[in-house]
């Protein structure tokens, strides 16, 4: 099996929006978004929406389940500049987990709901998202937040999570 060209993978629970669509694209350089979501894998009127902001982009977008993506990213072209997008971390450790690898996971936005609590104005999580973290860590991804490219990076590290409790 060949690894994949994965370029970026961030936590985003919005998924494709304009942001990541138009702005981290150009960033990163990529020619293809794969959503790994096993709910937009299956709803046609959310791939419908995103995939509207990936062709403004000009880039190619694929919506692929949390197992399929597990099953199929190694068969990637090395040409492929893959932008993996993710909607929250526990998904990220299960993509770890089964075998899809990257170094680092930016983490773009995660809305705030009851219990939760947050890191930056854009990520709200709760312990169950902090265990994630910590188990990413654990397995040597560097984890970090950054809402745009030119915005600083703060790196999530087991004291960070400490911290904010």
């Amino acid at each position: 099996m060949t690894e994949p060209n994965i370029v970026l993978a961030r936590v985003d629970n919005r998924l494709v929006h304009g942001q990541v669509g138009v702005v981290w694209t150009a960033q990163c350089g990529t020619n293809l978004l794969l959503v790994a979501n096993d709910f937009a894998a299956e709803n046609e009127l959310q791939q419908t929406l995103m995939s509207a902001t990936a062709e403004s982009s000009g880039v190619g977008i694929r919506f692929w389940t949390l197992k399929k993506t597990i099953d199929m990213i190694h068969k990637a072209s090395p040409r492929q500049k893959i932008f993996l997008i993710i909607q929250t971390p526990e998904d990220a450790l299960i993509l770890v987990k089964g075998g899809v690898k990257f170094s680092s996971l930016n983490i773009g936005n995660m809305h705030y709901s009851e219990g939760k609590i947050g890191l930056s104005n854009k990520v709200f999580v709760d312990e169950i998202d902090k265990q994630a973290f910590r188990d990413l860590i654990g397995l040597g991804i560097e984890v970090y937040l950054q809402e745009l490219p030119n915005d600083k990076k703060v790196v999530v590290t087991n004291d960070f999570l400490e911290k904010n409790k």
